[in-house]
């Protein structure tokens, strides 16, 4: 009997021991480094193409000129100047122009010239073997969402940014960021105090984008992980109930009480129906928010503003929010 119970013993702590290794490799997996493509080199070509709304007009000089002074090249995709309805061309030609840069080890960046509607649509018919073979930059913003929290995903890491069709009303401080985050530099920020602040300390991995976008992207392959990170947000000309309807799904997804901190950009040209809805889109986030105990930052310089900075998305961030203000800083 004696011998028995030894063994019983034996057999649970060995069980024990299986769950507690389970658990930490699980947590590793969870936690592991996201891939960083290679930064940006003098003599490096940029791509410039459309994966949403058409590009007619001839508005890209600013960014090719840009990039010179960067010493990089530009490459204008197959999408700028095709007209379909709203969209830089069908389904299949984005997704083909998007293939062939994706596929192609000499450009080292994908710029998206504007946001507006159709990425997801294209989204399925794209291959990133060889984008893992050569991984690159991903850049942009609103729309763009779609491909940051796919590549999310997928483990890498993207810049969501000013783009070329902005490029000429950003301010130089979005244009910095910009430069710096493509080129490795170091990159924080150090933000003025808002009274909506929730003061304390965080740090982890940055996700989100646009609130619309996230929102669209739930329950499918493309859905972000909330666990354990940072969550960034920022919407455009939308009607206040819509916000308080995206918000309270992320919040009954499990999003947001999984979360370590969350930073709220541009809540831009909001708008509001005839009988008032009764709070704006921060004090609604707030209203959402208020019973997690985590740091939260309003009124973040990024979105659909003029000062839009630069966020490296996937990246370890640390974020500090008190009394004098908020500090955001990028770990390499």
């Amino acid at each position: 009997m004696k011998s028995f119970l030894t063994i019983t013993k034996y057999f649970n702590r060995a069980k024990l021991a299986f769950l507690i290794f389970a658990l930490q490799s699980f947590n590793c997996q969870s936690q592991q480094n996201m891939i960083t493509p290679p930064y940006l080199q003098k003599g490096d070509t940029v791509a410039l193409l459309a994966t949403a709304r058409k590009n007619i007009d001839d508005n890209l000089k600013p960014t090719i000129d840009l990039l010179k002074s960067w010493g990089l090249e530009a490459v204008i995709g197959s999408t700028i100047g095709l007209d379909y309805h709203q969209l830089a061309g069908t389904d299949e030609q984005r997704a083909a122009d998007f293939q062939k840069q994706l596929d192609n080890p000499n450009i080292k960046a994908i710029w998206c010239v504007r946001g507006g509607y159709g990425t997801v649509r294209m989204l399925d018919l794209l291959d990133f073997t060889k984008f893992k073979q050569h991984p690159k930059w991903i850049i942009g913003f609103s729309d763009v969402t779609v491909l940051h929290n796919h590549l999310n995903t997928m483990g890498y890491k993207s810049i969501h940014g000013v783009m070329p069709v902005t490029i000429p009303r950003a301010t130089p401080a979005a244009i910095s960021s910009m430069k710096s985050s493509l080129f490795g530099e170091p990159l924080s920020y150090s933000i003025e105090p808002s009274s909506m602040n929730r003061f304390g300390k965080a740090t982890g991995e940055l996700v989100g984008g646009n609130l619309s976008i996230l929102y669209s992207l739930l329950g499918s392959p493309s859905a972000i992980d909330c666990k354990d990170k940072i969550l960034f947000i920022e919407d455009l000309d939308e009607y206040l109930y819509h916000i308080d309807r995206m918000m309270m799904n992320l919040r009954r997804n499990g999003c947001i009480e999984n979360l370590k901190g969350i930073i709220i950009g541009g809540m831009t040209k909001m708008k509001d129906n005839e009988v008032p809805w009764g709070k704006n889109a921060l004090e609604i986030i707030d209203d959402v928010t208020k019973k997690y105990n985590i740091p939260v930052i309003f009124n973040f310089p990024a979105g659909h503003i003029q000062d839009n900075r630069a966020l490296i998305m996937g990246s370890t961030i640390s974020i500090d929010v008190n009394a004098s203000g908020s500090t955001v800083t990028f770990q390499k």
